[in-house]
């Protein structure tokens, strides 16, 4: 057992960069030429640095034009393509190693600022595309080091720093490139692939929400509209007796007491494809269980349900909130179990005075020990060949226990996840539940109902 994927995973394995704004790249533009300019200045008429300074201001003058053609002939809102994006970056590269030829090459304090654009592709962009900038930058810094306008005083003397100093600076800022340049990349993967879980999960709730409201609807309309329909066919019956000597009209109220009857089977027949009990904001522990476990009941596997209460709670089992989001969760859970179970699922349920413990257990090979620590993050990759095979359709996402997960967690419930056994041992010294084990929690009060009595009149369903 390793993870359940509820579908085809509505977003591409390759894709999920963010498409880079032209308008944040020229603010960010603006900012640099700001700077620029103001070091520039500062280093030349307070320093006494002698700048080549119309060539200085010439080069800052390129990405000013450049700013004011792009704000000029795209709309503010243009989101630039993987390859534009690259483009503009790689000016950006280009232009600031330049001003550094121009301004003493590593000797220049500025120097490190050659990562930023970097960061930016490892942040927004695909890794090939960063991977080019990266080196780029190594590239273009190393020529900027080697090749370079020696900075001078205004009475002659050279600005300059021992060369084991300024390999050191140099190494800096290639580290620098590669360590921020990964890390950016990395943390901006997670926060993407989090984005993504989080909408799945919302739209599994929201899909969940509307069976739910759709049973609702079916079980409202079969229980209000029951008594009409009996009373119906009670006086469509009494006219069939009454109208023996008139068969025409016999014939009429036989009709009206058989599309009575029809109703009624129709009623009935969508109260139970909507789960006719669905109308109810709450019910019995062992109901809301076997209604999440009920699509996987007949899929070849037995799923064992046992409930008992631990010392000091109650011998009647509790009656708790029938949340969509907690039969989506557990239904989840018991779907995994099921696909990687070798015969057999236990769906245990203990209470006591504080919690409530359910328990998804399987006797199937359990989760991979190194992924035990990740079960719950969203879109894990890694799996095993074996588990692969013995679920083809199986993608490893790992999206469909973080929905669980999320879904569980939001009704108030705290997860853990375990093997039954230790995967060493042989098929004969195995337990029989020697699977993957779920334990979910729940302090009483965020899931048992408490008693209101009479539920009063159905009332229609929120929108």
């Amino acid at each position: 057992m390793i993870f359940i994927e509820p579908g085809p995973s509505p977003f591409p394995r390759d894709v999920g960069r963010n498409q880079l704004r032209l308008r944040t790249l020229i603010l960010l533009r603006w900012m640099a030429i700001a700077g620029q300019l103001a070091a520039i200045t500062i280093a030349y008429f307070y320093f006494d640095l002698m700048l080549p300074l119309g060539l200085c201001y010439l080069v800052v003058g390129a990405s000013v034009i450049a700013n004011l053609v792009s704000a000029t002939i795209f709309p503010e809102n243009r989101r630039l393509s993987e390859m534009e994006a690259m483009v503009v970056l790689l000016f950006d590269l280009a232009q600031l190693s330049f001003l550094l030829y121009l301004t003493g090459g590593l000797t220049n304090p500025f120097a490190s600022l050659i990562i930023a654009p970097v960061i930016i592709s490892a942040s927004a962009l695909r890794v090939r595309t960063t991977v080019v900038l990266g080196f780029m930058a190594i590239w273009l810094i190393s020529l900027a080091a080697i090749f370079n306008f020696p900075l001078h005083f205004a009475d002659g003397s050279m600005l300059s720093v021992p060369r084991l100093l300024e390999f050191g600076l140099w190494l800096s800022v290639v580290i620098g490139i590669l360590f921020l340049g990964l890390y950016s990349h990395r943390v901006s993967s997670e926060i993407q692939s989090m984005s993504d879980a989080l909408l799945a999960t919302q739209m599994a709730l929201a899909r969940e929400q509307k069976l739910t409201d759709l049973g609702g609807v079916v079980a409202a309309a079969a229980h209000e509209l029951g008594t009409p329909l009996a009373t119906i066919k009670l006086v469509s019956a009494e006219l069939i007796e009454e109208l023996a000597d008139s068969p025409e009209l016999r014939d009429d109220a036989q009709l009206i007491k058989d599309q009575a009857d029809r109703c009624r089977d129709i009623l009935r027949s969508m109260g139970r494809a909507g789960k006719s009990d669905l109308h109810l904001q709450r019910a019995p522990l062992e109901t809301v269980l076997r209604e999440a476990a009920e699509p996987h009941l007949d899929r070849g596997k037995s799923v064992i349900f046992k409930l008992q209460p631990l010392q000091g709670g109650t011998d009647q089992q509790p009656t708790i909130f029938r949340k969509p989001e907690l039969i989506h969760g557990m239904r989840n859970l018991i779907q995994n179990a099921v696909d990687f179970s070798q015969s057999r699922v236990w769906v245990d349920a203990e209470w006591g005075p504080e919690v409530l413990t359910v328990r998804v257990v399987d006797d199937g090979e359990g989760y991979p020990s190194h992924i035990l620590g990740r079960i719950g993050d969203p879109f894990v990759t890694k799996r095993n060949a074996p588990r692969q095979n013995q679920r083809p359709e199986y993608e490893g996402m790992g999206l469909g226990l973080f929905i669980a997960k999320t879904l569980l967690e939001r009704s108030g419930a705290e997860l853990s996840f375990a093997n039954g056994t230790d995967p060493f041992l042989t098929s004969s010294e195995k337990p029989d539940r020697c699977g993957a084990i779920v334990e979910v929690i729940w302090p009483l009060e965020k899931i048992v109902a408490p008693d209101q009595g009479s539920l009063g009149e159905n009332l229609p369903i929120a929108h």
